[in-house]
């Protein structure tokens, strides 16, 4: 048996995570991905670099000693390899290159700045696939801080995907004009028309939050019935009620609005009625990608 340590870093436009995994392998058995630890801290980029253009000092600096932190824990934890990749806040951030630059002098960590079929790529290389059954479809929503991924399967395969600047973020500072939203209806409807029997596969913080609260049993889907009303229900108490009644932390009792509306939308658009939560999202992606990459070498 050998027993191999890996850890994938997701620094997204709300909160960056630090996910190790232990990978078991044995002769003549599959190998295992087992979740070790997963450290989220809430640092949000994108309320930086969507409304200034940039990314604050006083947020870079966040960044490099979260980064510092991330090295101590994988050193201590024993991780063989790691992947580290940011995404839309620090892509479109004037300043995103120079502090990739001063995370790799000051943290010894080695940033990827992925674009959103990337991230999608990355997101497809988990166990995605065996959760589906051949003869259905699916519209795959995985929604960020500063933008959502989309893609329909049909037969277990990606027939298309497309990244809309249309995140959590972005919403709650009003930044997606109705122009976003008409070409994200249109990419929808064009792309299941000829699509029957459709389910929506979500990822991301806010729907493993948002099944978390529906009491529904792991593996059992939410309805959009259910999403509707649960919908309602937030956008009833405020901001501080969200946190002291429903236990969501400050940072998620805001974007957990924006993104139960990006996923209603979309089963609206899709005529989807289930909404499947396997809890796999980019970091998942980015361990599958990291191994197999070794796997090559």
């Amino acid at each position: 048996m050998k027993i191999k340590k890996l850890a994938a870093i997701d620094i997204g436009s709300n909160a960056i995570r630090l996910l190790t995994h232990n990978i078991i392998e044995e002769k003549n058995k599959p190998t295992l991905f087992k979740k070790s630890s997963l450290v989220r801290v809430p640092i949000r980029l994108g309320e930086d670099s969507f409304t200034v253009g940039e990314i604050s000092e006083h947020n870079a600096d966040r960044i490099v000693n979260a980064m510092k932190a991330f090295k101590l824990l994988m050193d201590v934890a024993g991780v063989e390899n790691y992947m580290a990749c940011a995404t839309s806040a620090m892509r479109e951030a004037n300043n995103g290159l120079e502090i990739i630059q001063r995370v790799k002098d000051e943290a010894h960590i080695q940033i990827e700045l992925i674009d959103g079929k990337r991230e999608a790529a990355i997101i497809a290389s988990t166990d995605l696939k065996q959760l589906m059954q051949k003869d259905k479809s699916y519209l795959y929503i995985d929604v960020g801080g500063g933008s959502t991924e989309f893609t329909v399967f049909t037969e277990g395969k990606i027939k298309v995907s497309k990244s809309f600047k249309l995140g959590t973020v972005r919403l709650l500072n009003n930044m997606v004009g109705e122009s976003t939203w008409l070409k994200l209806e249109t990419w929808i409807k064009e792309n299941v028309k000829s699509v029957h029997d459709i389910s929506i596969i979500g990822s991301g913080g806010n729907i493993n939050k948002l099944h978390k609260i529906s009491g529904r049993k792991e593996g059992e889907a939410l309805s959009s019935i259910w999403l509707k009303a649960q919908y309602s229900f937030l956008e009833s108490l405020t901001y501080e009620e969200r946190i002291s009644e429903l236990g969501l932390n400050p940072d998620r009792a805001d974007v957990i609005i924006p993104a139960t509306r990006i996923f209603l939308y979309a089963a609206k658009w899709s005529g989807a009625k289930k909404i499947h939560v396997p809890k796999i999202g980019l970091s998942d992606g980015i361990i599958k990608t990291l191994y197999y990459a070794d796997k090559q070498k």
